[in-house]
């Protein structure tokens, strides 16, 4: 049966040439595009420079020329050819990281797998870390995304018998790195890439159910919208670990996702600097009701007022009732939430109330965990 051929102008048509290149349009699409190819010089070339990128996509050994293409490739199609079911904004950040690190895993070669990485958070006062490998990181990975997998009502990674309590994202992934006697290899990327699927494809058929639930992570929750920002985080941060450790080049995520995710580190930082008072950690601040002024420079930056008296409800302060200011890039300022950058060696310019600028970023690092 010949398919139906779409009328469809060339703004329309040219979005169509990604996901073409990819075999992913529908049997009207495809009929317009190769009908359209032949009358058209640069959709013509803009096709066949697709479809030999698309070639190396499959190609299971390193990319000798350009080991970033097969991510750049994937980003522009994401970008032209929105899928069919929406993802939602708040899960738009999820689903572009777990894509961008599915394209580095592919990458890498069969011996990678076991190269050792080291996983650092900040804990109290100093940075910690565990050291694991490729394949640990991506099963640690699996086993916290489970938890949002469970509230979403899915399979739980580590078993249907796994203890409702067992929520913790430490405990959950030594329960997984102890549950066999041989490191983890190659073959967790399919149950996670699964796993990454099944949430994405929940999110979207029901958004408006999914959107008012919360994610317990043992001690503290989020709602589901933020746990999905925290996801995505996480997923960059450990992608970078892993790139690291093969030698790959990778970039940060996109602005308006990086946005997002100081956002939600922002709207974190009161309820933090309150738990580190009550276990003793707080430096204090002589000013009640005092506000620090964070400002984020580069790609994904804004301003952000910081409560400093331990409330958790994540507002935004009032900006004239500021007695400190604090100026990092975006990128640096994640890495410091990460627990990758102590803060003391964070490269921030600092005014003001020095006490309380040392206890916002105390705090920013102890945003990160295992």
């Amino acid at each position: 049966m010949t398919a139906t051929r779409l009328d469809v102008d060339h703004r329309a048509l040219m979005s169509y040439l990604g996901a073409w290149a990819l075999a992913a349009c529908s049997p009207e699409e495809a009929a317009a595009v190769e009908s359209h190819l032949p009358e058209c010089d640069r959709c013509a070339e803009e096709a066949r420079r697709l479809r030999e990128a698309v070639g190396l996509l499959h190609h299971e050994e390193p990319l000798d020329l350009d080991p970033g293409l097969r991510a750049r490739v994937l980003e522009s199609c994401l970008d032209r050819h929105p899928p069919k079911i929406p993802v939602p904004g708040w899960a738009a950040a999820y689903d572009t990281e777990t894509a961008r690190l599915d394209a580095l895993l592919q990458d890498i070669q069969d011996a990678e797998w076991h190269a050792p990485v080291r996983l650092r958070w900040f804990d109290g006062e100093e940075q910690v870390g565990r050291r694991t490998t490729v394949a640990g990181v991506i099963g640690h990975l699996m086993t916290v995304d489970g938890l949002v997998a469970v509230a979403l009502g899915l399979e739980d990674p580590l078993g249907a018998r796994t203890p409702a309590d067992l929520v913790a994202p430490d405990a959950r992934t030594e329960a997984l790195w102890n549950a066999s006697p041989l490191p983890q290899t190659r073959s967790v990327r399919g149950p996670w890439r699964e796993q990454s699927h099944r949430l994405v494809s929940a999110l979207s058929l029901e958004s408006d159910r999914s959107a008012a639930l919360a994610v317990a992570y043992g001690g503290y929750a989020l709602p589901l919208r933020d746990s999905l920002l925290d996801r995505a985080f996480e997923c960059w941060v450990h992608a970078e670990d892993i790139a690291a450790a093969v030698d790959y080049p990778y970039e940060p995520p996109k602005p308006r996702h990086l946005n997002a995710m100081i956002d939600l580190a922002a709207r974190l930082l009161p309820g933090v600097i309150g738990r580190r008072r009550e276990a003793g950690l707080g430096r204090g601040v002589r000013e009640p009701g005092g506000v620090l002024h964070l400002e984020i420079e580069g790609a994904g930056g804004g301003d952000w007022f910081v409560g400093l008296d331990g409330e958790t409800d994540g507002a935004q302060a009032e900006p004239g009732r500021a007695v400190a200011h604090v100026a990092l890039d975006g990128v640096e300022f994640c890495r410091l939430a990460a627990g990758h950058v102590a803060p003391r060696e964070a490269a921030a310019g600092q005014d003001g109330d020095m006490e309380a600028v040392h206890e916002v970023l105390l705090a920013a690092a102890s945003l990160s965990r295992m």
